[in-house]
């Protein structure tokens, strides 16, 4: 079925230009200044600098592309392409606290061909980058400045630069350092509170941000940091979520990257919803109880609030809808859920239509994330939704903190076997690599990070090492190929020497011994999500 496409009889370029860069000296900015350093002394207590330091610490420059680079093992000569990781690296010093999500876009990209490899970092060049930039500090609105009544003062002072002319908010405020993913010719950087940021891939390696994508001005609000490609259709299907009802809007786009009519989808209030997934048929929308309440920030806390009374409410919509009007929604009690691995729809054993969700599971959230221990992770969970009973079911498939989850991206949508995890041992430090095997029955008496039940291989990153989402890419895209042959890549950080590398892993085996570690020249800070393109999809990039 083909999705009706949004209209505009002036088409905007899909990509925006530079935002009006603001006066380096004006009274406004003088003023707005003051009124920050008036709020800064009302806070009373220390600030919060966690994400500021040791293996989250910002590198201060951007290298590169610097070439052949030392090789443990062997690169495979099927393995041709670029991966890159996103992730938050502060330019400026923040003005007060900073918190683990706050942080310009960052991208570390591993240019791997013909057996060898090289290595760039580079920002993310977005409005908010270049006006601070333009500023030499720090002038945006951070996640870690919503605390306390001088926090409700900072929000107000954000809408005043935008209304004085200080900031131009007219290009969003978004940071770009979350997530990646390539359609319709072109790499994307992501961030759920933006429109997404289009890249170009070099051939060296290199990575250059093209600008702010519009959609042929048809895109008007954020879209999420986790869309969905479909791998046979080649669609794109995304949505964002706010402040203002109806608090979710669902998109869908086209091979060649058309924009579908928006579909608003009603909650009963904002909640922050980070990912969804799809299945052939339909898009899962997660309305979990972590609840936007401005109200939070005057009781010294964030405005987002755990209401652990209100039902875990998933949302099943066929995938070309038109309207809400075929939503369907499913009940479970409160649950939280960062990040899906995949969905698909199968028969159950009675002959009843179920969409099946695997996804990471968290008991309840606090986005304060200080307060979490390893216990408190995410585990992977099984989750089903009866079409003909309206019945909701969840089940535990890891006893250890299983997050970041990756598949094979070629069965998005449809059922498959194999879901790769980075392994948590706390809120923020990945530990390992753990396959699990959908097919097999879960153990949940089995020790944390070891092989058994459904977890059929794990890779340990080592003593005082930590890795990062750990992204499959397929030996061969031919058909026929086995759905887990091919290699699993993970940044990792060693603690010991400060030193940072690309571990390769088959992702068959998950053996003990990589294929191969690339060395890296700098240190990587901790960071969120990556992506392997190809160098199919480097030579089919659309030009600039």
């Amino acid at each position: 079925m083909v999705r009706r496409v949004a209209s505009n009889e002036q088409e905007k370029p899909l990509v925006q230009s530079h935002p009006k860069l603001p006066p380096s000296q004006s009274y406004a900015n003088w003023l707005c200044d003051a009124i920050e350093r008036l709020l800064n002394a009302m806070i009373k207590t220390p600030p919060n600098t966690t994400y500021l330091e040791g293996v989250f610490a910002p590198v201060d420059k951007e290298v590169g592309p610097v070439a052949d680079l030392p090789v443990t093992g062997h690169l495979p000569e099927s393995l041709n392409g670029e991966f890159v990781r996103n992730g938050p690296n502060a330019k400026f010093a923040p003005t007060f606290s900073y918190h683990l999500f706050d942080g310009d876009g960052m991208l570390h990209g591993v240019r791997i061909k013909d057996g060898k490899a090289s290595y760039v970092n580079r920002y993310v060049r977005t409005s908010r980058l270049a006006q601070e930039e333009a500023y030499k500090r720090a002038k945006f609105l951070k996640i870690g400045d919503m605390i306390g009544y001088a926090g409700l003062g900072k929000i107000l002072l954000h809408q005043l630069r935008g209304w004085l002319g200080v900031l131009d908010l007219s290009q969003g405020d978004g940071t770009g350092n979350t997530a990646l993913i390539f359609h319709a010719g072109g790499l994307q950087a992501l961030h759920e509170g933006d429109a997404p940021y289009a890249l170009q891939v070099l051939q060296d390696g290199d990575l250059e941000t093209k600008g702010r994508m519009t959609y042929e001005g048809k895109l008007k609000h954020p879209l999420t940091a986790h869309p969905k490609v479909d791998p046979v259709t080649g669609e794109l299907f995304t949505y964002g979520y706010g402040s203002k009802a109806p608090f979710v809007t669902y998109r869908v786009v086209s091979k060649e990257g058309k924009m579908g009519l928006p579909v608003p989808i009603t909650i009963p209030a904002p909640v922050m919803m980070h990912d969804f997934a799809i299945t052939q048929n339909y898009a899962i929308f997660m309305d979990l109880p972590l609840e936007f309440n401005p109200k939070e920030i005057l009781k010294g806390k964030m405005p987002f609030l755990w209401n652990p009374d209100r039902p875990a409410r998933f949302g099943i919509l066929p995938r070309y809808a038109e309207s809400e009007a075929e939503m369907r929604w499913f009940e479970l009690p409160a649950l939280f859920i960062f990040h899906t691995a995949n969905a698909w729809e199968e028969e159950s054993e009675e002959g009843v239509k179920e969409v099946v969700l695997i996804a990471s599971r968290f008991n309840e959230m606090n986005l304060e994330l200080e307060q979490f221990e390893a216990d408190k992770a995410a585990r992977l969970y099984e989750f089903r939704f009866n079409l003909a009973t309206g019945k909701a079911s969840q089940r535990q498939l890891t006893t250890f903190g299983c997050d970041f989850p990756r598949i094979h991206e070629g069965f998005m949508g449809r059922k498959q076997r194999y879901v790769y995890c980075a392994a948590f041992d706390g809120i923020t430090r990945i530990c390992g690599v753990a396959k699990i095997d959908l097919s097999e029955a879960p153990d949940l008496t089995a020790p944390y990070y070891t092989v058994g039940g459904c977890v059929s291989g794990f890779f340990n990153h080592g003593p005082g090492r930590f890795g990062s989402e750990p992204v499959f890419v397929p030996r061969s895209n031919e058909p026929g190929a086995e759905e887990d042959d091919g290699y699993v890549l993970s940044f990792v950080h060693d603690t010991n020497t400060d030193e940072s590398s690309v571990v390769v892993l088959d992702a068959k085996s998950l053996s003990s011994n990589p294929v191969a570690t690339i060395h890296l020249p700098q240190r990587v800070p901790y960071g969120f999500h990556g992506i392997f393109v190809s160098e199919d999809q480097i030579s089919s990039q659309l030009p600039e």
